[in-house]
């Protein structure tokens, strides 16, 4: 079982930045399209950005497209969202996502194999 461990999150003001970061085991993480989602409270997770196994192409949310960017170094079996001009909005659990079978970025939670336990990202106003 691919274990996949998210860290970073914390209180940030608005206009503020974060990092999140999420580890992965195993060796075939490279082959893995990797993707973030998030749950505020009282609504559905929803998706935030995904990357391709290799890294070829990207998919984001319409809100966070221009301050939030994913990347992945496969060396080091680890995926980043890096957030940007952080808004009240975003708050929320970020959840990172590991899909073995499509490889490509998808928006689709249904793709996804495997799931982190979240870390609490909270923007103030």
């Amino acid at each position: 079982q691919v274990q996949l461990v998210e860290s970073g999150g914390g209180l940030v003001q608005a206009g503020g930045s974060l990092r999140l970061s999420c580890a992965a085991s195993g060796r075939t993480f490279r082959s893995y399209a990797m993707g973030w989602f998030r749950q505020a409270p009282g609504k559905e997770r929803e998706f935030v950005a995904a990357i391709s196994w290799n890294g070829g192409s990207t998919a984001y949310a319409d809100s966070v497209k221009g301050r939030f960017t994913i990347s992945r170094d496969n060396a080091k079996n680890t995926v980043y969202l890096q957030m940007d001009s952080l808004k009240p909005e975003d708050t929320a659990v970020y959840y990172c996502a590991a899909d073995r079978d499509t490889r490509w970025a998808t928006d689709n939670s249904n793709e996804y194999d495997y799931w982190g336990q979240g870390t609490q990202v909270t923007v103030s106003s």
